[in-house]
């Protein structure tokens, strides 16, 4: 759901420029709060796998392809403010790197794509944790439920947004009608996709899901015939649990995925581009200011072989997004450590 320069007019790309400013402005401060000894390690490499998932687009009608937005995931796993900051830091990395979603359209993308599917999802997820068991598997279906409606939600933004600052003349309900619908198609491949990941972590690590604290339940014990709550196990010190293997799993299977697995993506355009050519919206597209980059489009400039420029240019992509968010939550994280010593 990348939107291209020339979609939406300046005044209102200047606006949700703003807004995503703010927002991050927000998060910033919010993730200081979020992230600790567990979620500090984990939220880099969350960037990574979205931007390496992002490029395993799959078929979800005639033509027509989705990819993950990510936001429910991040959020789940290591918090809303510190998820939006997750997303933000992979549309810079594809804005910027691989000409995929235009730079004067970041503002757009971050408020639709990182801000409302995050806001969105966490909101939905809150709500269904409250009500269903305690149980780690409520929070596996919590987390299907909550990206399900993330995906959607974002495709209405995106038709107000284009209401509001489209450039070109289209009817709007016919691109509510088709945006929504391909998008409810496309939301259930991320609730599979958001589900599975959260039930991973959780079954090795229930520790680092930010969504799951709290939710366990008391193991009990039968005494003379009754259940009775059972002694509380002395918890382990959260710095003495190595996140070293899930760290270095997480990251392998994320250049994986980028640079093997995304060969084998669906080649059809995604519900936005698909939408935007059939309905008319795409009629002023702008070329992207960095066309020219050497990793434009997901290929790497001069390697002439496609499944080695393809697997370089995710590789590279999910290197170039570790780094850059692991540095981003890490001075982040620092701020908040050295917050006490700067009041005293």
């Amino acid at each position: 759901m990348h939107v291209p320069d020339g979609f939406i007019n300046a005044p209102i790309s200047a606006a949700t420029g703003v807004v995503a400013a703010g927002a991050l402005a927000v998060s910033l401060k919010g993730a200081r709060r979020e992230l600790d000894e567990r979620t500090a390690p984990l939220a880099g490499l969350v960037a990574a796998f979205i931007f390496a998932v992002q490029m395993l687009n799959f078929p979800v009608a005639a033509g027509t392809s989705g990819h993950l937005l990510g936001g429910a995931l991040a959020a789940i796993l290591v918090g809303p403010y510190t998820g939006v900051l997750c997303v933000s830091v992979v549309l810079l990395m594809q804005g910027i790197l691989f000409a995929d979603g235009g730079l004067t359209a970041l503002g757009v993308n971050i408020t639709d794509m990182a801000i409302v599917t995050t806001v969105v999802s966490y909101a939905v997820f809150r709500t269904l944790v409250r009500v269903l068991p305690r149980t780690r598997r409520s929070v596996t279906v919590a987390s299907f439920l909550a990206a399900l409606v993330s995906v959607p939600a974002a495709a209405v933004a995106f038709t107000l947004i284009y209401a509001i600052g489209g450039t070109t003349d289209v009817s709007i309900g016919k691109v509510a009608t088709a945006m929504i619908g391909v998008h409810v198609l496309i939301g259930i491949g991320e609730a599979a996709i958001t589900a599975l990941t959260v039930g991973a972590v959780i079954a090795v690590r229930p520790d680092l899901v930010y969504g799951a604290r709290g939710l366990q339940q008391r193991l009990k014990l039968r005494v003379g015939g009754e259940l009775v709550d059972a002694p509380a196990a002395e918890p382990v010190p959260v710095a003495a649990r190595s996140h070293r293997k899930l760290w270095i799993t997480g990251l392998v299977t994320s250049l994986v995925l980028a640079g093997f697995v995304s060969f084998y993506a669906s080649a059809n355009p995604d519900g936005l581009e698909k939408i935007a050519h059939d309905k008319g919206i795409d009629k002023k597209t702008e070329q992207h200011a960095a066309a020219d980059s050497p990793l434009a489009h997901y290929g790497v400039k001069d390697v002439k072989n496609a499944r080695l420029s393809g697997g370089l240019a995710g590789v590279v992509g999910v290197g170039v997004t570790v780094v850059a968010g692991s540095t981003v939550f890490w001075a982040v994280r620092r701020r908040r450590t050295n917050a006490p010593s700067q009041v005293a």
